[in-house]
Formats: structure tokens, C-alpha cells, sequence
């Protein structure tokens, strides 16, 4: 390889192609020259892969291919398309398998770059259909290309709406789940509310009616307190049941409106 570019140092390419390309990729782009052309692409972007493989493929004056990997011939541009649809099916595969949110997310960080690669890789073969009309395996790669590009973009749109669906599933569950919570609270603050002066009452004075008597000053025979003491008792429970009822038509009253 060369120091000044990514162009291997064998390649009789045309001078503007080593002057316009530099020790880094950047993006995928034609170059073309003196009847040949220069595909700059990118291999297969992996998830939070921040830089890009680059992958040149040289078309000579007399239509020979070659590239900057191992393959030669028309085979490499196969290959490198071979590559992309090899991604895409894989991904395809888990989306089918995929059940939760976590892992539709996963396949999104993979698919949302290769998404747009395949759109760029598309981009270039259609200007190098337009650069070179007569060239029919570039109609070809370019026809593949949109393939993929399309796939992809399916596939994308797919995997966002069963992600989406599945976090409204989620969010619906926990919303359901929620307003059992809410409802069994609402129960236990309506007992406790109708108990709460029965309890109040019974822990203050406590439920010995004749001592209770005699702590207010009242001082009642043996027989009369047989006969007062039960009553007094069911009054005072009856009165606690009272309060507590109110208190429970004021915790379900509703809200006023403002």
C-alpha cells in the first residue's frame, strides 16, 4: 500500500485517483477518469462502529475488476454485496426471534447503520451505471444494490414498530398493574377509615365500660352497672360506626370540579 493513499502501489489507476484519495476512506463516493472507474465502499458496518472499513474496487480501461481485498475479478463487487445481504438476513433472522424491547434494540444498533451504507452503496452504483451505460454487470451490482437497500429499509421499519408495540404492551401492562394498586389502596384507606374512631376511642379509654365510669366521676351500683354498662358499649360502638361512615363518604366523594 502507499503512504500517501489506501490505492495499492500495483494499480496503474489515473493519477487524480491517488490525489483525491487520502489515508482515510470517508465516505462512500465514484471517481472516474480516462474510461476507468474507482468505487470507494464501505464493508458491512458493525453496532457503535464509529469508523468505516473501506473497500476499493478498480474498473480498467479494458473492464477488468480489481479490488483492494483478497478476490479478484467481477467476483469482488459480488462478494462485497454478498456481504451486506449475508448481515441483513442474520439480522432478519433475530428480528423473528427477537421478544423483547432490549433486543429489538440490539438489532437496531446493527441494522440502523447498515441501513444507511446500503443507501450510499446504492447511490454510488447507479452514478457508475450512469458513468459507464454500456458496463452490464454494474446494472447488475446496481439492481442487487437497491435490493438491499430496500430489505433494509423494511427490515428497519419493522423492527421499530414490533419495539414500539412492545414497549406499549409494556407500558399498558404497567399502567394495569398500577391501578390494581391504586384500587387495593383505596380499599385500605376506606377500612381504615371506617374503623379508625372505634380504634381511636378503644385506645384511648380502653373497653372496661365501669372503669371508664369512674374516671369521669360516675359511680354506679353493681346491678345498675349490669344494666347501663352494655348499653353504654353498643352506643359507643354504634357512634365510632357512625363517624367512620362519614369519614368514608368524604375519602369517596369525588373531587370537585374547578
Amino acid at each position: 500500500m502507499s503512504e500517501q493513499t489506501l490505492l495499492p502501489d500495483d494499480w496503474d489507476v489515473p493519477a487524480s485517483f491517488r490525489q483525491r484519495l487520502g489515508t482515510e476512506i470517508g465516505r462512500q463516493r465514484l471517481m472516474v477518469a480516462d474510461q476507468q472507474l474507482l468505487l470507494v465502499l464501505h464493508a458491512p458496518p458493525a453496532a457503535n462502529d464509529n469508523t468505516r472499513k473501506g473497500r476499493l474496487f478498480w474498473r480498467d480501461v479494458l473492464g477488468e475488476w480489481s479490488s483492494s481485498e483478497p478476490s479478484e475479478g467481477i467476483q469482488t463487487i459480488q462478494s462485497h454485496l454478498e456481504n451486506y445481504e449475508a448481515v441483513i438476513d442474520e439480522l432478519d433472522r433475530l428480528e423473528d426471534a427477537a421478544t423483547t424491547a432490549d433486543r429489538y434494540f440490539q438489532i437496531l444498533e446493527r441494522l440502523m447503520p447498515l441501513e444507511r451504507s446500503s443507501i450510499h452503496l446504492y447511490e454510488v452504483l447507479q452514478e457508475a451505471r450512469k458513468e459507464c451505460p454500456e458496463c452490464r454487470e454494474i446494472i447488475d451490482f446496481r439492481d442487487r444494490a437497491y435490493v438491499i437497500k430496500r430489505t433494509a429499509e423494511l427490515l428497519l421499519a419493522a423492527t421499530r414498530n414490533s419495539m414500539k408495540l412492545i414497549v406499549v404492551r409494556r407500558s399498558e401492562e404497567h399502567a394495569k398493574a398500577s391501578h390494581k394498586m391504586a384500587v387495593a389502596a383505596h380499599r385500605l384507606n376506606i377500612l381504615a377509615a371506617f374503623f379508625f374512631p372505634i380504634i381511636t376511642v378503644t385506645a384511648i379509654l380502653g373497653l372496661d365500660m365501669p372503669r371508664v365510669l369512674q374516671i369521669v366521676g360516675i359511680q354506679l351500683t353493681p346491678d345498675t352497672a349490669a344494666k347501663v354498662v352494655p348499653l353504654m358499649f353498643i352506643v359507643l360502638v354504634l357512634c365510632c360506626m357512625g363517624i367512620g361512615w362519614q369519614l368514608m363518604r368524604i375519602i369517596n366523594r369525588p373531587s370537585r370540579k374547578r
